[in-house]
């Protein structure tokens, strides 16, 4: 096979390469795991490697011979419509146990399977039945034709931005029902998306670039090497953070105060297609704003901090919403919106604040000397180190070390 190495071809194959074996290994994990995000991950540095096939083959002199010229025309190579549905997809198996792909998310690959098709109706017409260039009579590659490049942006931008409001709404909904939200906040979907994001600035860079200067086919190599730079940071940091939340909910992405449904009972994805339609709990994941009688409040609140106080429930690690629900006989709606509109905080800062008085009473008496500071804090409820420390500094504006000196 006709390959001609050189530093521009070889350093795309590195990636290329490596590229392909962080996808086999994301798919082969789905498998044993049965992760449904690694399954997407996969499929997306899949088409990142087939993204940049055309340049590396390319330098590697291609489009000079053939039948190699043909494969590159014929063959679509930079699938722009799937790449951002794909992204759309990935980020809601991270996030969301109850996603399912199903016939109305198959209506995002449409855009997608047309383009494949009219890929085929092109090597159908040269190929077989006129047996010459027709559709590509101009001597360039379909695949950078500017009305597909400029579409397959937009389709990108558009799932981005699909993808980052889809963030946003699980994290003010993580805050409104569990305790230890830092936990699951999936930062690591932030950094991909951040990636992701990058990706498109540096497309649009080159394009200006490519529109104010007359920039050489040499040149825009600079651009698939960032790029390719970057899918391998998500193939490496993505491997290593395929963790699926177990709280499931369904957003209105339309809508500026979306309700979310929740269900966050199930211990496994089966379980959750068993319990579904049983465990579904209709909960706003933005503080309510209709008027609730005072008298209504104050008495919410005093049971809440019954069992805050007497019952010390925020020592539970895991505390949720749910629970509190069933020990004080309501649901969780109803519990959200008494904390939101009585405490005028959401529930995972409202846990917090008790956890924080819990260790500062400790330090006070001393505890510190008898064990560490983080094994008081994980005696009051926290599960993490960090999140101690964040909601310790949040409350009182001091990291903990620093109350210690201040108060010792």
């Amino acid at each position: 096979m006709l390959f001609d190495f050189n530093r521009f071809s070889s350093l795309l194959l590195i990636f290329f390469v490596h590229g392909f074996v962080y996808a086999a290994l994301l798919y082969r994990k789905s498998l044993i795991q049965d992760t449904r995000s690694d399954k997407w991950l996969s499929l997306f540095l899949f088409l990142c490697i087939l993204y940049i096939t055309p340049w590396m083959v390319g330098f590697a002199g291609w489009y000079d011979a053939q039948p190699y010229r043909d494969v590159l025309f014929y063959v679509p190579f930079q699938h722009l419509y799937f790449i951002g549905p794909v992204i759309f997809f990935y980020v809601q198996s991270l996030l969301n146990p109850s996603f399912r792909f199903g016939k109305k998310e198959s209506l995002h690959l449409l855009p997608g399977l047309l383009y494949l098709l009219f890929c085929v109706v092109m090597v159908v017409t040269d190929k077989l039945l006129l047996k010459k260039y027709f559709f590509l009579a101009s001597g360039a590659d379909p695949d950078f034709d500017t009305w597909y490049q400029l579409t397959g942006f937009a389709s990108m931008l558009l799932y981005f931005f699909l993808s980052l409001r889809y963030y946003n709404l699980y994290k003010k909904l993580i805050v409104q029902v569990i305790s230890y939200a830092d936990m699951v906040f999936f930062r690591w979907v932030r950094n991909f998306l951040v990636a992701f994001l990058i990706m498109l600035c540096v497309k649009v860079v080159f394009f200006i670039l490519g529109e104010i200067t007359d920039m050489s086919y040499w040149d825009t190599w600079w651009y698939f090497l960032v790029f390719a730079i970057l899918f391998y940071y998500i193939a490496i940091t993505g491997y290593a953070n395929s963790i699926e939340t177990k709280i499931g909910f369904q957003p209105n992405l339309l809508q500026y105060r979306p309700a979310l449904l929740l269900n966050y009972h199930q211990s496994s994805i089966n379980d959750l297609e068993i319990m579904e339609e049983d465990e579904i709990i209709d909960i706003n994941s933005i503080p309510t704003v209709e008027p609730i009688p005072s008298e209504e409040i104050n008495s919410w609140k005093e049971r809440i901090l019954q069992l805050m106080q007497a019952g010390k429930a925020y020592e539970d690690p895991e505390l949720s919403l749910t629970q509190v629900a069933k020990q004080l006989q309501s649901n969780p709606s109803h519990i959200s919106k008494m904390v939101n509109k009585g405490f005028g905080v959401n529930f995972n800062d409202f846990v917090n604040q008790y956890r924080i008085v819990a260790v500062k009473e400790m330090l006070s008496n001393g505890e510190q000397k008898q064990q560490t500071l983080l094994g008081i804090a994980f005696e009051c409820g926290f599960n993490s180190k960090a999140t101690f420390n964040r909601a310790f500094k949040k409350v009182t504006g001091v990291s903990p070390k620093e109350w210690l000196q201040q108060n010792g």
